[in-house]
């Protein structure tokens, strides 16, 4: 597998070879990585994965070509990150809503399926049901996964800093390792914002969590962050952290390299049948 100064990097390389991967070598590459990743962390979001790598390319080799691309790489992929991510959030955040409300429900159930959950939350609070939570959610991903491309690529030229490549295989764990600490960095600053995304999700659902204890309710985002700031103060903006930053490190670190892994081994097949 390739290493060094030819291994793969995310986003547009105007330095590689012009025909060392298609779209559609970037796009069956973040597919693969998205299912691979899901598969071993949680089998969810493979459809955001796969448009997020995929718009991620197409979006730097834009700022690229528009001369805006050399000189602000981290800018450039903070941006080109979190525009992807939000346009993949927009198409998949109704499964999201879904996810939350089936994993939230207490005893006895109120949705036994997710075909009743569809049907119920219609009829009883409308379609934009399915869109509750999205503004915070679209504020968290923006940072977060402009976070995630940015320090990805920050960390791995800080790691051939620490440790110049020597031509050795070791590309593989330096994605692995790399992929990890943007994912743990990411999701430690913008996790206030996941928190509030969750909570203002199960709104309108208080019945079905009642069993849990005290429940509360919110009237949007901000008097979500009040709330939370009076009844629980700071570390209330970080509660359930830790499991987080675990499914963080291990979902981006494994999402990188694997998209690190099949985009060069496409490089090898392509140069192989030179």
């Amino acid at each position: 597998m390739l290493d060094g100064p030819e291994a793969g990097m995310v986003g547009y390389d105007a330095k590689a070879d012009v025909k060392a991967n298609s779209k559609l070598d970037v796009a069956v590459a973040g597919s693969v990585s998205g299912f691979v990743t899901r598969a071993l962390i949680s089998p969810l979001d493979v459809i955001k994965i796969r448009f997020q790598f995929l718009s991620f390319e197409e979006l730097t080799e834009m700022l690229y070509r528009a001369n805006l691309y050399d000189t602000h790489e981290f800018s450039a992929h903070f941006i080109c990150g979190g525009l992807s991510a939000a346009l993949a959030t927009l198409a998949v955040h109704p499964v999201d809503v879904l996810r939350t409300r089936l994993a939230a429900q207490g005893e006895p159930k109120i949705y036994n399926n997710l075909r009743e959950a569809v049907v119920t939350m219609y009829r009883t609070e409308g379609p934009t049901v399915f869109y509750k939570g999205l503004a915070p959610t679209v504020i968290a991903i923006f940072p977060y996964a402009g976070l995630q491309f940015s320090f990805y690529r920050s960390l791995k030229l800080a790691y051939d800093w620490v440790i110049p490549p020597d031509g050795k295989q070791t590309g593989n764990l330096k994605n692995l390792l790399c992929g990890c600490g943007s994912g743990v960095i990411s999701k430690t600053l913008t996790y206030p914002l996941d928190l509030f995304k969750k909570r203002l999700q199960v709104g309108g659902f208080e019945q079905a969590r009642s069993t849990f204890g005290q429940v509360r309710s919110y009237r949007g985002l901000l008097d979500c962050t009040k709330q939370v700031l009076q009844d629980e103060g700071t570390k209330g903006f970080f509660k359930g952290l830790s499991p987080s930053l675990l499914k963080a490190a291990l979902s981006t670190g494994f999402m990188f390299f694997w998209y690190e892994f099949f985009c060069n081994l496409f490089r090898c097949i392509r140069r192989e049948d030179r």
